[in-house]
């Protein structure tokens, strides 16, 4: 991976790797606006973004993509490996995540265990093969959730994956900052992302309603998300680390209960 003098930008000659970079999620939306703003980008997922490395290339950023499996160790290095021996790395996104909800009974342990897998022990294997090539002055940004710090009804395993998350967040802030390297979380409300179309054509007006009322601004989109990313990742938010900001809700409204997993 080259860099390019010609880039300019809050991250330009910074080398980037975003997980779960997808067409129009969130991870998508945090790499299109790296990529802008000068980052050289690594982006692994499961599914080639298509469109959105056409984007980032018709925009003259530089984007890579490899399939990548973040709960494989040996796929994760054969993926990242020849970046880092090129260069150190300055921005690690943590976006990759899965969700499966019911009841906690209901759920399988295929479902349960891939939940905890992706969203926990991926952040963690991703994270471990990264720090050992991290710049001083890196920053590793961890997507979370609202869910990590408000409960709702069907989302207990997945709700456990993000709260641990929070606190890998906190913990490793503290381990990393001898070496300058900050450690952050975002954990977003609700989002109009593929992962929730599914959930919202269910709701009723009384759900819409406590979801309007727990989103003050309203619902987000992936770029809400994306902007306080890059400002995480930036210079200007230097003095930022071991914490996960939420963003779009209030803590201090409980989520709703999710009608359509009574099985009744």
């Amino acid at each position: 991976m080259n860099g390019t003098d010609s880039v300019t930008g809050r991250f330009a000659q910074k080398r980037a790797i975003v997980t779960g970079a997808s067409d129009k999620g969130i991870g998508g939306a945090i790499a299109e606006s790296l990529a802008t703003e000068g980052a050289e980008l690594l982006l692994l997922s499961l599914a080639e973004p298509a469109r959105l490395m056409k984007l980032i290339a018709r925009r003259g950023g530089i984007a890579h993509w490899k399939h990548c499996d973040v709960t494989d160790p040996s796929a994760i290095q054969s993926c990242i490996g020849p970046m880092l021996e090129e260069s150190e790395l300055d921005i690690l996104i943590n976006s990759a995540g899965v969700e499966a909800a019911g009841p906690v009974e209901s759920l399988g342990d295929a479902d349960w265990h891939e939940i905890l897998d992706v969203n926990l022990r991926g952040v963690i294997e991703m994270t471990r093969r990264c720090v050992v090539r991290m710049a001083s002055g890196g920053v590793i940004v961890n997507i979370s959730s609202a869910l990590a710090f408000a409960g709702c009804a069907g989302f207990s395993i997945y709700s456990a994956s993000k709260g641990g998350l929070n606190s890998f967040t906190q913990s490793l802030s503290w381990e990393l900052a001898p070496r300058k390297i900050r450690v952050v979380g975002v954990a977003p409300g609700m989002v109009y992302t593929p992962m929730i179309h599914k959930h919202i054509a269910e709701l009723n007006p009384q759900v819409r309603e406590q979801i309007e009322r727990a989103h003050p601004l309203g619902v987000g989109t992936p770029q809400d998300v994306a902007d306080v990313v890059s400002f995480l990742a930036s210079r200007a938010a230097r003095w930022v680390t071991g914490v996960t900001i939420p963003v779009g809700w209030s803590p201090h409204y409980a989520l709703p209960s999710a009608p359509f997993f009574d099985e009744g």
